[in-house]
């Protein structure tokens, strides 16, 4: 627990920072409308496709995607041009919502429930149970702020797994592979 509290904490501190203008409340109420929307693509019956390109929408409505595209990058962010940034950051908002997309099909046949939020420095985090048939239930939990001048969220642990740390690494390695060419990431990150 210290050691998940102490990488949240480390991640928190590395993003702008900012007082804590987003309530409980108010994050809690977004993650509540972002449940909403998640379980009725779940529900929906749609495609892969389908589901893929609405969690992409659902994404774009409730993410700082800037923030966290600029995270995952890591300090390969500060030598790209604003056009790279520009183009990594909607290719990352695909490959995300593609991925993510992905996973939340799992999700087919169950349901996601708010428990509860509570302020953490400049943010809040807002505690999310998934039910799944036939398995034990999952702890979700959203990470929300407004730095980017809206609520949203810029992190979401499932099970203890640190989104925004596990897809700083990824990318990193994708980058490494690529011999740190920003180009090339994107235009991979692009066909995936």
């Amino acid at each position: 627990m210290f050691r998940r509290q102490f990488l949240v904490g480390t991640v928190a501190l590395t993003l702008p920072t900012s007082s804590l203008a987003v309530s409980p409340a108010a994050a809690q109420s977004m993650v509540e409308d972002l449940v909403d929307d998640v379980n009725a693509v779940i529900a929906s019956g749609a495609s892969e496709q389908a589901m893929i390109d609405q969690f992409g929408q659902i994404l774009n409505r409730y993410a700082d995607v800037p923030t966290i595209a600029r995270y995952c990058l890591g300090v390969d962010a500060r030598r790209a041009t604003a056009s790279q940034m520009a183009q990594y950051t909607d290719a990352f908002q695909d490959y995300i919502a593609s991925k993510y997309g992905r996973r939340f099909r799992e999700f087919v046949g169950g349901e996601v429930r708010v428990v509860g939020s509570e302020a953490v420095k400049s943010w809040v985090e807002v505690e999310t149970t998934v039910l799944l048939r036939g398995r034990s239930p999952l702890q979700m939990d959203w990470h929300v702020s407004n730095r980017s001048g809206r609520n949203a969220f810029f992190n979401f642990i499932i099970e203890g797994v640190n989104m925004l740390l596990t897809e700083r690494e990824e990318i990193g390695a994708m980058l490494d592979r690529r011999r740190g060419s920003i180009d090339a990431l994107i235009s991979d990150m692009k066909a995936v």
